[in-house]
């Protein structure tokens, strides 16, 4: 089992999670988060003076899945949340050792 991260643009969350479930993907967890990465925020001005807001407001999504969906996953996510610009966003891929499903006691794969 793999643990996908990715941190995406707030406006892609809607047609991302529509590509998700339509491939019957139903287990997201969904975070607001803000950073940064190499676009490193926007200036304001207010008031006259300058503000650089260095954090930008940005969509955190987790989902497990098997290893052998991985690469449908990542496809399915990179082409929905890419616009080819700057903050578009990063993926993390991580093992996942075990997966517990409390009501139950069932594990590994099934408890997905």
């Amino acid at each position: 089992m793999k643990k996908i991260e990715a941190i995406i643009r707030p406006e892609k969350l809607e047609p991302l999670k529509e590509a998700l479930l339509s491939r019957k993907i139903n287990g997201i967890t969904i975070n607001q988060v803000f950073g940064c990465g190499n676009q490193y925020g926007f200036t304001e001005y207010v008031r006259g003076n300058t503000i650089i807001m260095n954090t930008l407001a940005k969509v955190e999504i987790k989902i497990v899945v098997p290893d052998e969906r991985l690469e449908e996953i990542l496809e399915v996510i990179t082409s929905v949340a890419e616009t080819g610009e700057f903050g578009d966003g990063k993926i993390f891929i991580s093992e996942v050792i075990d997966c517990i499903r409390i009501r139950t006691k069932e594990r590994g794969i099934s408890a997905l």
